[in-house]
């Protein structure tokens, strides 16, 4: 979604290395590329569970990044979608406060979507932080007349609804504990996951799910063995091997392991 956006918006989309095919991160080839990026060109980076691969930047990554990000005069643009689901609220706003403490300016784009469960709603900020007091009225300017032009005056239910939980610490500490629970809960599918693939000596190839953060997961499986879950057990899955982690069933990870196992040592 994010090529489709930009490119409606007139922007030449480049793509930076992420994941190897290894399944694992390929940070050095991400920074190569971002090293070749002209000044002031824009850079989006996804703060925490990765859509769609998964597999997250660790502190010592995120700071090799910010220093080539500083270094190129490059604008950081954050996608925080999915704040709470990787390590917790306050550990998935890392990176995204570590950039703004130290660059002079960046866009954070923040989605109450997900971790407030308001989809539908289409709640969540753009947040541009600048050191230039000047350029934040031109960037406020130009935000009122795009918004004006989409929207004029957006629906306030599902930002209403935001600003009472947050405002009110017994709902606040309520929301909080669901969202952690919810981040366990994807976290031990992850790791029943690569457990219920163990009898099959399956576990050390798919090890990385049980790595990855978020609700989605580049598999490793290919498109033919995608479709060949698809067609025999009713599994679905991108043809790309990408999988919502989040809609597994706990009770059927062995049944899910079996028909994985079938397809991949076929």
């Amino acid at each position: 979604i994010h090529e489709t956006l930009f490119a409606a918006a007139g922007l030449r989309v480049q793509h930076y290395p992420y994941v190897g095919a290894d399944n694992r991160l390929d940070v050095d080839g991400m920074l190569a590329t971002l090293q070749q990026v002209p000044p002031g060109d824009v850079v989006l980076l996804h703060a925490c569970c990765h859509n769609p691969t998964g597999f997250d930047l660790n502190h010592d990554d995120w700071l090799r990044v910010l220093d080539v990000v500083r270094a190129r005069e490059l604008l950081p643009l954050f996608d925080f979608a999915y704040q709470g689901f990787g390590d917790g609220l306050e550990e998935d706003a890392w990176a995204v406060r570590l950039f703004a403490e130290t660059l002079p300016e960046m866009l954070i784009t923040s989605s109450c979507s997900k971790n407030f469960g308001l989809y539908r709603e289409r709640t969540g900020a753009l947040i541009a932080v600048t050191s230039d007091a000047e350029r934040l009225l031109d960037v406020r300017s130009q935000l009122a007349s795009l918004a004006r032009n989409l929207w004029s005056t957006p629906p306030a239910h599902g930002a209403a609804v935001v600003a009472t939980i947050l405002a009110d610490e017994p709902l606040r500490q309520i929301w909080q504990d669901e969202v952690e629970r919810m981040r366990r809960r994807i976290a031990s599918l992850r790791q029943g996951l690569v457990e219920a693939l163990t009898p099959y000596g399956l576990a050390e190839r798919f090890a990385h799910i049980a790595r990855q953060r978020g609700m989605f997961s580049y598999t490793g499986l290919t498109a033919e063995q995608v479709r060949r879950l698809r067609a025999e057990d009713s599994v679905y899955l991108v043809e790309s091997g990408r999988a919502n982690v989040a809609g597994l069933d706990a009770e059927r990870l062995d049944d899910l392991a079996r028909a994985i196992a079938r397809v991949v040592q076929a």
